[in-house]
C-alpha cells in the first residue's frame, strides 16, 4: 500500500518540528480541576505515550486535542493551526484522526463500510453535484472504495470484509475503528487505549502494527495507554500525568524509572 503522503517526513529524517504543541492547557470542570497547565509537544514521526493513573486527566487531554471539551486556559497548536479556534467538524479535515476506548463503530454495517464512512471527511463534493451524480462525484466514490480497500488489506481485515462488525471478535472490531480513523489519512494519530480488552497475543501484535503504521503510512502517533509494556516498547517519548499535572516527560527509559512516576503507580511504600 501506498503512503498516504510521500511528502511526509519519516522518523529519523529532517524535517518540520513539534507538530503537536500543548502549552498550559488547563481544564476546570465546575470546581474540579482535570488537567492543570499541562505542557508538552510530540515531533513529526514520533510515537509518543501519555501515561498516569486512573483519573491522571489522559482522555481529558484527548477530548481537548479532539476538541470534545474546551481547555478553559492554554493554547494546543496543530500543524500551525490553532485547534481552540478550529470547530469541531474541521479537525478530521485537518488532519487528526482518533480511536475511542470504548468502540463506537457501525455495529450493522460491514467492515469494509465502518472504513469507507471514515474517508468521508476527504471528499468535497457539494449536495447538488452529488444529487446529480457527477463525474468528479464518481471519482471521489472511486477513490474513496480504493482507499478503503488498502487499509481492509493492510490491517488484514480481507476476510471479514464483506461481515457486520457486531459477529466479529473485539480485538477485530478494534483494528476496524483503526482502519476508519486511517481511513481519513491523518498526520496526526490518537490512540485511546488502543490495548484494552486484549489479549497478551495480540497486545503484542498491536505493538508491531502501531510501528507499522508509523513507519510505512509515516504518521505521528499519540497514545493513551495503561499497558505499561506496549507504551514503553513503542514510544519514542513518553507523557507522564497526575491528578491532571505533567510529573515527566523524557525517554521510555528515563520516565519509567523516575521516582514520582513509581510512587504514581505503585504508592508510596514502594
Amino acid at each position: 500500500m501506498q503512503p498516504v503522503n510521500e511528502t511526509r517526513p519519516r522518523p529519523g529524517c529532517s524535517g518540520p518540528k513539534g507538530l503537536l504543541r500543548v502549552e498550559a492547557v488547563s481544564v476546570h470542570f465546575g470546581g474540579i480541576v482535570a488537567l492543570d497547565a499541562v505542557s508538552f509537544s510530540v515531533e513529526s514521526g514520533q510515537i509518543a505515550g501519555l501515561i498516569g493513573p486512573n483519573g491522571a486527566g489522559k482522555t481529558t487531554l484527548f477530548n481537548c486535542l479532539s476538541r470534545l471539551y474546551e481547555a478553559s486556559e492554554g493554547s494546543i497548536e496543530f500543524d500551525g493551526h490553532s485547534l481552540r479556534e478550529t470547530p469541531r467538524h474541521g479537525i478530521a479535515a485537518l488532519g487528526i484522526g482518533r480511536t475511542f476506548q470504548n468502540l463506537a463503530l457501525f455495529h450493522t454495517m460491514t467492515v469494509f463500510d465502518n472504513i469507507l464512512v471514515g474517508r468521508h471527511c476527504r471528499t468535497r463534493s457539494g449536495f447538488l453535484a452529488s444529487a446529480l451524480s457527477m463525474p468528479s462525484v464518481r471519482r471521489e466514490e472511486d477513490a474513496a472504495r480504493t482507499r478503503a480497500r488498502e487499509l481492509v488489506s493492510f490491517l488484514q481485515l480481507d476476510s471479514v470484509a464483506d461481515r457486520p462488525v457486531a459477529a466479529l471478535p473485539f480485538g477485530t472490531q478494534k483494528r476496524v475503528e483503526l482502519g476508519r480513523a486511517l481511513a481519513a489519512d491523518p498526520k496526526l494519530l490518537l490512540l485511546d487505549e488502543p490495548a484494552s480488552g486484549l489479549n497478551h497475543e495480540e497486545v503484542g501484535a498491536l505493538g508491531a502494527l502501531i510501528r507499522e503504521i508509523r513507519d510505512r503510512l509515516a504518521l505521528t502517533i499519540l497514545l493513551v495507554e495503561h499497558h505499561m509494556s506496549l507504551v514503553m516498547s513503542v514510544s519514542d517519548r513518553v507523557v507522564a500525568l497526575n491528578f491532571g499535572r505533567k510529573i515527566a516527560e523524557g525517554t521510555p527509559a528515563e520516565v519509567q524509572r523516575l521516582p514520582e512516576v513509581i510512587q504514581a503507580y505503585l504508592g508510596s511504600a514502594h
